[in-house]
């Protein structure tokens, strides 16, 4: 397809350290679907977690910064992670509506010469795939489809909620990951556990949440007939697949499964094409 549109791209920490390759699936993904990711100059982590003190206002610094280098540039603000999404999205919304937010971040940001009110749109590579390329589309370009493969849609928590502010997907029937998993040409697998909290974020505080939380997951997933889970939270990811257990499901981040479809990525080796 011919390259339409460009993204700011915030790819976030974990794409860029730990899990380069499910990057580099979503850059090359992109392009054979016709639109492009500019990646941020040196941006900053998002914190990976929305602050919800109505004083804090340095951790929501390095949003605003990656919001407003997207404004300047006229484009829309991209990014692949569930985490990153929701904080630069509640940010964004704050920066349009909280008067105190707004006049404490721009008074710190004054002396990077930033004056910031959420001019910016944040969408994620799923917005894009369903809302600016279009599911037939996606399924047209599909050259490896997943034929056979059962695939269950892991949502987690930070993707749907808070639902008026992210306004991402129905928060308690979504659809959007399974219309991508029949777009590569799979088959969707409902199950009661794929929008509830993986509890990773409890896992400093008692390891033994979030293991109880993925093996119920899993468990629920693989009665009701999932051969493997998708997912956009590279947390979740890891979490799920750390506490798995030896018979539990893998779970796969959907950039990987997306280059495998398009035929960008070598099923066999793992390497990009």
């Amino acid at each position: 397809m011919e390259n339409t549109k460009h993204y700011a791209y915030f790819p976030g920490c974990t794409l860029k350290n730990k899990a380069v390759d499910l990057d580099i699936y979503a850059r090359r993904s992109a392009e054979a679907l016709g639109f492009t990711l500019d990646e941020i100059p040196e941006w900053q982590c998002c914190g990976g977690e929305y602050p919800l003190a109505k004083n804090e206002i340095a951790t929501k610094l390095s949003s605003v910064r990656a919001l407003a280098d997207a404004q300047k540039d006229g484009k829309e603000l991209l990014t692949l992670c569930s985490a990153c999404y929701n904080v630069l999205k509640q940010v964004n919304h704050d920066m349009q509506t909280d008067e105190n937010v707004i006049l404490k971040v721009n008074n710190y940001l004054k002396q990077d010469d930033i004056q910031y009110h959420g001019e910016a749109k944040v969408v994620h590579f799923l917005e894009v795939l369903r809302d600016v390329v279009g599911w037939d589309n996606v399924k047209a370009a599909v050259k490896n489809p997943l034929k056979g493969k059962k695939i269950g849609a892991y949502y987690g928590c930070l993707l749907l909620r808070p639902a008026s502010v992210l306004e991402f997907d129905d928060p308690e029937n979504p659809q959007i990951i399974e219309d991508f998993i029949k777009a590569i040409g799979a088959t969707p697998v409902i199950y009661a556990q794929r929008n509830e909290c993986c509890g990773a974020y409890t896992a400093l505080e008692d390891p033994s949440i979030p293991e109880k939380r993925a093996k119920k997951i899993l468990a629920n997933a693989k009665d009701m007939g999932a051969d493997f889970l998708v997912t956009s939270c590279p947390l979740c990811r890891y979490n799920l697949n750390k506490n798995k257990g030896a018979d539990g499901l893998e779970v796969i981040y959907f950039t990987e499964l997306l280059a495998e479809a398009l035929g960008v990525k070598d099923a066999s080796s793992g390497e990009v094409a």
